[in-house]
């Protein structure tokens, strides 16, 4: 490879998308209600569009009143779809910029999504395109005759083309890969070739990469000559003879130096880089911790294969935090728009966890059964119980998130676990002899200063304890290869509220005597 050449690194190995996919549908060419839809108005715009049967000034008039009331955000694409206000529809389209039209496609169903996005001249369709979850991606194609859809696949981004197939069914797959060139198709099927969630599935594999014997006049000739078929100019890597990353150079450096100044002395030899089979998440983290725009990847012997780009190290977070934030909530995480999902699409996706939590949640009634004695002799027991789980299982909840949280961003690591205990015990104490002076408050205006006495105790014990175990748990996750998130905040204040009851009545039988 000579100096100047561009290096669209791919990787040997592919792997062929076949038959050991899940079988689904094959994708049609068109969707016919669109197709329908769209023929029913298309044409030119004029003041009659979308108001047959009104002419002269009464036409002008409610032209301009829809192009007034289309310019404002109260009026939603979905609206002027389907209202076949298709002059409107094409206005609005092009005052909003591309990730405000995903939002609203995102929003619609695929007859209207169809009929919107055929509105858009290519440019901005693909503009557009790549701004969509993959699901939406795979909604909007399912609409597209073949020409459609092999331009518009085609003009992707090889990282974007291929984290669209990730989630796509093979007959989809198959289909995209068939209509897609050669060159593009290798790196396609390159980038599909790594583990799931690797750093390989997101890079970019179009890098300009400069050879380290070059000088700067010759270094800015190479990106002026190869550059527009890059994703990104701004990280430039360097590069040795057989390919193997030496160091990176920044465009601003080439662009402020000297024309003869020599490649080398430019290079920041100790790059921050990645392996292409390394965690996306942990690269990603690592660019933020970096306060890096590019990301190097490299193959198993430093050659250089790719990018990870600032763009997409932001969704791997976003869908990393997305994918705890559900499990913490309890729910299985979800890949589409919260307003396209139907209302039993979102409660599959919540029944799994609630009808779990519901069978643990039968310790609670064992318990309470078991101590039925008790309960009987000291009847006014019972009215706090609920008072008492409530603050245990908050005070679990919070020591879990926090913790999850910290492992996510790298604060705390597994051989931390016993600083972790010995912090969240304390902060859990800290925060349960706060709550015990309210709560003795309370129970000595209700029911007097003995059952007062219980809840207080109570309260101090429940919470550190609560704490504890919430901080630790998705440290003890991690340490048995569990996802952390997957020990969420429901879980462990299931835990709190039937170990909080057992305290409880334990501690009334000592105090009370009963």
């Amino acid at each position: 490879m000579s100096p100047t050449d561009l290096y669209f690194a791919a990787p040997a190995r592919s792997r062929a998308l076949g038959d050991d996919h899940p079988s689904v549908p094959e994708i049609v060419a068109a969707d016919a209600v669109a197709e329908t839809t769209l023929a029913a108005v298309d044409g030119p715009c004029s003041p009659g569009v979308g108001s047959a049967g009104e002419s002269g000034n009464v036409a002008s008039d409610a032209a301009e009143s829809s192009a007034a009331e289309s310019n404002s955000d109260h009026t939603s694409l979905w609206e002027l779809i389907d209202a076949r206000r298709v002059c409107d529809a094409l206005t609005w389209l092009d005052e909003h910029a591309p990730h405000r039209i995903a939002d609203e496609l995102a929003r619609m169903d695929a007859v209207q999504a169809g009929i919107a996005f055929r509105l858009l001249d290519k440019d901005r369709a693909l503009a557009v395109f790549e701004e969509l979850e993959p699901v939406d991606q795979q909604q909007i194609l399912s609409g597209m005759r073949d020409q459609s859809f092999r331009e518009l696949i085609e003009g992707m981004d090889p990282d974007d083309r291929a984290r669209m197939l990730r989630e796509a069914p093979a007959t989809v797959a198959k289909k995209v890969l068939a209509g897609l060139s050669p060159r593009e198709r290798r790196m396609t099927a390159a980038l599909l070739g790594y583990p799931e969630g690797s750093v390989g599935r997101y890079m970019t594999p179009e890098v300009v990469a400069l050879h380290r014997d070059l000088t700067v006049a010759e270094a800015l000739g190479v990106v002026r000559a190869k550059g527009a078929h890059a994703e990104t100019v701004y990280t430039l890597p360097v590069v040795d003879g057989g390919r193997r990353l030496i160091g990176i150079v920044e465009m601003r450096e080439l662009v402020l130096s000297d024309p003869i100044t020599l490649l080398t002395d430019l290079v920041v030899t100790e790059p921050v880089f990645v392996r292409a089979t390394d965690a996306a998440e942990k690269a990603a983290r690592l660019m933020r911790e970096t306060n890096l725009i590019n990301l190097p990847v490299v193959d198993s012997e430093d050659r250089l294969v790719g990018l990870l780009t600032i763009d997409d190290a932001v969704e791997v977070i976003e869908a990393a935090d997305s994918e705890d934030v559900a499990r913490q909530a309890g729910a299985s995480p979800w890949a589409g728009h919260y307003m396209a999902a139907g209302v039993f699409q979102l409660a599959r996706y919540r029944a799994m966890w609630l009808l779990l939590l519901l069978v643990a949640a039968t310790l609670t009634v064992s318990v309470t059964d078991a101590f039925e004695t008790t309960l009987v002799q000291a009847a006014n027991l019972a009215l706090f119980i609920p008072l008492l789980i409530g603050a245990g299982g908050n005070a679990g909840a919070q020591a879990a998130t926090s913790c999850v949280r910290a492992l996510a961003v790298g604060e705390v690591r597994v051989s931390d676990l016993l600083k972790v205990i010995w912090r969240e015990c304390r902060v859990g104490l800290v925060l349960g002899s706060m709550l015990a002076v309210v709560g003795m408050v309370i129970g000595a205006t209700f029911v007097g200063a003995q059952i007062a006495l219980v809840v207080g105790i109570t309260l101090v014990i429940i919470c550190g304890w609560a704490a504890t175990i919430g901080g630790t748990m998705p440290l003890l996750a991690k340490k048995l290869r569990i996802d952390p998130a997957v020990i969420s905040a429901p879980m462990v204040t299931t835990l709190v509220d039937a170990t909080g009851l057992i305290i409880y009545f334990t501690t009334a039988k000592l105090v009370l005597g009963i």
